[in-house]
């Protein structure tokens, strides 16, 4: 499986970090970064939990 970002509709709110910080981190800057691109089937649940709590739908799983 492999993470994307929209980084046009994200907006910083760190809901994923708190959702799956395994993949996603905030940077300095307020910018959403993707740790692991392409994540452990382990970490489908929490994955899936970060994807469905972005506001503005700018997260993707891609199988």
């Amino acid at each position: 499986m492999k993470v994307k970002i929209d980084l046009d509709l994200c907006e910083s709110n760190q809901l994923c970090v708190s959702a799956c910080p395994d993949v996603f981190k905030m940077s300095d800057d307020d910018e959403l970064i993707i740790l692991i691109e392409e994540p452990e089937e382990s970490l489908r649940y929490d994955l899936e939990a970060a994807v469905n709590v972005c506001p503005r739908l700018a997260l993707s799983i891609e199988d």
